[in-house]
């Protein structure tokens, strides 16, 4: 599986990752003018809010590079006939299928994981030279806490990544994976304001949704030992 998994790594050469760059800095550069540009509005009064804001953003961004992630590796090679070569390889059928989902949802997990604690540390450390901005010490026990919700939150997420691949395999289509991955981060992150309530959470609607990205994964690998993708 792990050779398989670095052959699809080889393939599709990530060549999106400058633009997975650039989101982050864009989400850093928008979290700072809402920070300070909020001030007077009380837009953020705790990093608590601070936090949640940046997991909001990376959430968001990252459930849809998960979308065109699984445009490139598995609806692409459909669309082209390109499985159908793939597929006479001496290898499983399944296991190809699962080493390209495996690939959509480690990017998804550590892409949030890993984007959400760089970015809200750099706030943090901007905010420390800026004392009068959040009226809060930020303690050990905050960082903690904040650290286990970013893990089991990218946990979440990287599931509900897998969501697009369902409405994308109906008609092959790219535009239908990035365009329904659209409508579920709308749906999950809307909100009148950072701090406020929003559906994504809700721990039962987040554990919902990333359960069923893994049975839609289940289900689009289960039978395809025997599929017709001509």
């Amino acid at each position: 599986m792990l050779k398989l998994i670095r052959l699809e790594l080889r393939k599709s050469k990530f060549t999106f990752l400058k633009g997975v760059l650039i989101a982050d800095l864009a989400i850093l550069t928008a979290m700072i003018l809402l920070i300070f540009t909020g001030m007077d509005d009380g837009e953020f009064d705790s990093y608590a809010e601070i936090f949640q804001g940046v997991f909001i953003f990376v959430k968001a961004t990252y459930i849809i590079f998960a979308s065109v992630l699984i445009s490139k590796l598995v609806i692409d090679e459909y669309k082209n006939n390109t499985i159908t070569v793939l597929f006479t390889y001496p290898v499983p059928r399944k296991m190809l299928m699962s080493a390209k989902l495996i690939i959509v949802f480690l990017f998804t997990f550590f892409g949030i994981l890993l984007s959400d604690v760089a970015i809200s540390g750099l706030l943090a450390g901007s905010l420390y030279v800026f004392p009068n901005v959040i009226q809060e010490t930020l303690t050990r026990e905050l960082i903690t806490a904040h650290l286990l919700s970013a893990g089991t939150d990218a946990l979440y997420a990287a599931g509900i990544g897998l969501i697009p691949l369902y409405f994308g395999m109906r008609r092959k289509s790219v535009s239908a994976t990035i365009v329904s991955a659209v409508l579920i981060v709308s749906l999950i992150s809307s909100g009148n304001s950072f701090g406020g309530f929003r559906m994504g959470d809700l721990f039962g609607i987040s554990i919902t949704l990333a359960l069923a990205g893994a049975a839609i994964a289940y289900l689009s690998i289960r039978n395809i030992e025997h599929q017709d993708v001509s």
